[in-house]
């Protein structure tokens, strides 16, 4: 790689990387009272991006691959950065944040195709396992078959459909525990699978990103999502070795919602359910099965200052499964609203392994 290349590499990342971070912090944070006062924590890493843009210019062709990923990364995340500030400005509202955050997933979608980077596969991995040297020697080789991300049918405006993960350095040689992660209401698998992807490929698990097949799951009215669920389930198995002891189904707000709806189900192939900012209606623990509930494990992750779902919905929910036979384990955040909050993730994972 040429020096000059390098050098434009060098000062372009950090300021890309903090932009992706920005967005992300904004994403966990966001409360529509405090939005401005996120703002003015998230900084203007944009502006230092904006300037170093133009250093892209005049690569040599050989490089057009890494040149067209940082184009098409740092154009989402500006993009999203742009959207944002125009809400802080005063014009545009809610609806407008949650377009503006919709770039952050696709700006990191066309980073992650530059992991050979060394600072890239690092922004790859979960914060605190960055040291470690064992797990950046496995992602440092030359990735293994069948490993990588993988979208079928699950295009931008598309139902039905997954997006997913397989840690580069696995091998069927043993089998691997499941994530599969709903996104919440009007979402998307593909954008929602970078909510758990740096868990996933730092500590080692197979994550699948479904979509729904309508606007939301199928919360009422007939289920069509839990037979596509199973049949993405059948799909990945043919491929990859799954511990059928570590199955998780885990979502956000109307994910979370249906992941109590398909996963109560004795029919239901989950080993551990864990939704996030959810809704629990007591008839779904009168009518759930009760073979399937007795000692089942949940997880539920809620915010203290949800503003759609209030905290009091999820300590009761923990209340009447306890009563019912699950083994609940509850974490309520005191400072999250209605956010993904994607350092829940280890936790959950650790859990799943049986460490908690």
């Amino acid at each position: 790689m040429s020096d000059v290349v390098v050098d434009d590499i060098v000062a372009v990342l950090p300021p890309l990387l903090q932009t992706l971070e920005s967005l992300s912090f904004v994403a966990r944070n966001l409360n529509p009272q405090e939005f401005g006062r996120v703002m003015d924590i998230a900084g203007e890493p944009d502006e230092a991006l904006q300037a170093v843009r133009p250093r892209l210019a005049d690569w040599p062709e050989k490089f057009a691959h890494i040149k067209t990923a940082l184009e098409v990364s740092i154009e989402a995340a500006l993009a999203g950065y742009a959207g944002l500030r125009t809400v802080q400005s005063g014009e545009g509202d809610l609806v407008s944040v949650f377009r503006a955050l919709r770039y952050g997933p696709r700006a990191l979608e066309a980073l992650y195709s530059l992991t050979e980077l060394p600072p890239v596969s690092g922004f790859f991995i979960a914060p605190e396992l960055r040291d470690d040297a064992e797990l950046q020697a496995r992602l440092a080789a030359v990735p293994n078959d069948d490993t990588g991300v993988f979208h079928e049918r699950n295009e931008p405006g598309s139902r039905g459909g997954f997006s997913m993960y397989v840690p580069e350095y696995y091998t069927p040689e043993r089998t691997w525990p499941l994530v599969m992660a709903l996104h919440g209401g009007s979402g998307n698998g593909r954008s929602f699978l970078w909510s758990w992807l740096r868990d996933a490929r730092s500590r080692g698990a197979i994550l699948v990103a479904p979509t729904a097949t309508g606007s939301t799951w199928a919360l009422m009215g007939d289920d069509t999502d839990t037979p596509n669920l199973n049949r993405i389930i059948d799909q990945v198995r043919e491929r990859w070795r799954i511990d059928e002891t570590r199955m998780l189904l885990t979502g956000m707000s109307d994910g979370g919602t249906f992941s109590y709806v398909t996963g109560l189900d004795g029919a239901s192939r989950f080993t551990h359910l864990a939704p996030v900012a959810a809704t629990f209606h007591p008839l779904m623990a009168e009518v759930a099965d009760a073979e399937r509930l007795r000692g089942l494990p949940i997880f539920i992750t809620h915010g203290r200052l949800d503003w759609m779902f209030p905290v009091q919905t999820a300590r009761q929910t923990q209340g009447l499964l306890s009563a019912a036979g699950a083994k609940v384990t509850y974490c309520e955040i005191d400072d999250l609203s209605h956010c993904y909050p994607r350092e829940i993730n280890a936790e959950i994972l650790q859990w799943l392994n049986g460490g908690a």
